[in-house]
């Protein structure tokens, strides 16, 4: 081997530990202290509140675990985008990629960093989300949340192409702070339990009822309305628990990846979803559910912070939000980075993001990448777009499961150091809630599901038009 393609190769810098912080980090950000909030609304109960995270929480590790024969078999960077090239063909792995690049991943970023100014803002007023920086005509305005986020992404993305060691000690200082930040909180909040509060939230915890801004109940009269409600209630808690496959995209800078990467998967899903319940849970023993369901801006980790620590709970959820939005980022992009190289090795993205620096990172993925968050930055559309590619996530879960199924026909006799735990219950369990999932958004809320598909359907023609091209340069 020359020197050259040495310096073409990944350098295996992850341990197990470092790949299940990242896999953690990449799930925990600002919307376990928000999304809560919304999902009351829709379910207005405490059991359903709790019901609906579980919920989320069984399929992210039915996922998880099924992802560890995927994982197995194909311990390349780039993760599910190998995964699906391998099961189907490159032009559902493009698909996938493209939806990645232009929302998903980028949009992810865009939206955890403009969270860390908008948080940092209750220290520093000036970084506030409602001020406006500068601003176009009539419709369009920037805000210094979303000018200092740029700021913020340019450092991260900088710090990332010097090599993966500084971004896993970053990774690992503020995943390691963050996830003893909200074991903290939660104790505290089991302390400060509020006996009258609990009694009256798990009363008649499973009546399953509409929260309106005001605090009153209205009851949901037919089955369209309450399939719509636990539909709508599903999208926020997908999102929360989404990103856990990030660790996938890295696997060539992972030590022992046909073991470490499936194991990972469910050590940091089965740790943050005991955390996630967990804390709705004590939001339900210091908070009515009233309170929960229509905090000031849906921040409801504050309003239980402040119902445990008084006034400067507001201070301490600030900081406990600003550690996990600046670990996540990081993260992110640490890891988005390597499927657009993947795809640039097999013609299907800008051929310099195959190359690798240095330092063995994919440095022109990094800054490609950088430049797509900064434009949704900017364009303050980050969080609805999130919302309306959920569909978009799940469903590409869901094709990337079916993959199993279609390897295990396909290629019987690949090694697989590691089979889908379960298999073939557990993964078609998964296929069943996320097919169930997608089909209960096209119907009852369509403005969830278009949006995504019209972002990810884009894809198809552009791919198309790169193969046209290619045959004609022949």
């Amino acid at each position: 081997m020359s020197e050259i393609e040495k310096k073409q190769e990944y350098k295996r810098e992850l341990g197990l530990a470092d790949a299940a912080l990242l896999v953690a980090s990449g799930m925990i950000g600002s919307g376990i202290f928000i999304v809560s909030a919304d999902v009351t609304r829709n379910v207005g109960s405490a059991g359903w509140l709790i019901l609906v995270w579980l919920i989320g929480g069984f399929m992210t590790l039915i996922a998880a675990v099924s992802y560890g024969e995927l994982s197995g078999m194909f311990p390349k960077s780039g993760g599910q985008y190998i995964y699906l090239k391998e099961a189907y063909n490159p032009l559902v792995a493009f698909v996938y990629g493209w939806s990645l690049f232009t929302v998903i991943q980028t949009g992810t970023i865009a939206a955890v960093c403009v969270s860390f100014f908008k948080f940092l803002a209750y220290f520093f007023p000036l970084f506030s989300e409602d001020l406006v920086a500068f601003k176009i005509g009539e419709s369009f305005t920037v805000s210094p949340a979303q000018l200092s986020s740029i700021v913020l992404l340019f450092i991260l993305t900088y710090i990332n192409t010097k090599g993966v060691k500084l971004g896993k000690w970053i990774q690992k200082f503020f995943t390691g702070t963050k996830l003893i930040s909200l074991l903290i909180l939660i104790v505290f909040g089991f302390i400060f339990f509020k006996p009258e509060v609990w009694q009256a939230n798990w009363t008649n915890p499973f009546h399953l009822q509409k929260l309106n801004p005001d605090g009153s109940f209205l009851q949901y009269t037919n089955t369209p309305a309450f399939w719509g409600a636990i539909a709508s209630a599903l999208v926020g808690t997908v999102i929360s628990y989404d990103a856990w496959n990030n660790v996938t995209f890295v696997s060539d800078e992972i030590k022992n990846p046909k073991r470490n990467i499936g194991l990972s998967l469910l050590l940091g899903t089965a740790v943050v979803t005991i955390i996630y319940v967990s804390l709705n849970i004590m939001f339900t023993a210091v908070l009515p559910i009233e309170a929960i369901g229509t905090p000031e801006k849906d921040r409801v980790g504050i309003a239980a912070a402040q119902a445990i620590f008084g006034s400067s709970g507001t201070s301490i959820i600030a900081l406990m939000i600003l550690i996990a939005s600046f670990g996540c980022a990081n993260g992110m992009i640490l890891s988005g980075a390597r499927v657009y190289q993947s795809m640039a090795k097999d013609g299907l993205f800008f051929k310099k993001t195959a190359i690798l620096n240095k330092y063995s990172v994919p440095a022109n993925a990094l800054w490609i990448q950088f430049f797509m968050a900064v434009i949704l930055s900017l364009s303050g559309r980050y969080g609805n777009l999130l919302d309306m590619i959920s569909f978009v996530v799940v469903l590409f879960y869901v094709i990337t499961i079916a993959g199993i199924f279609v390897l295990r026909i396909k290629k019987p006799k690949h090694e697989r150091p590691y089979k889908a735990f379960g298999y073939p219950f557990l993964p078609a369990i998964y296929i069943l809630l996320g097919s169930a999932f997608c089909i209960l958004l096209i119907i009852y809320k369509p403005t969830y599901t278009w949006p995504g598909l019209i972002i990810a359907g884009i894809g198809i023609p552009i791919y198309y038009i790169r193969e046209k091209f290619l045959t004609q340069k022949k």
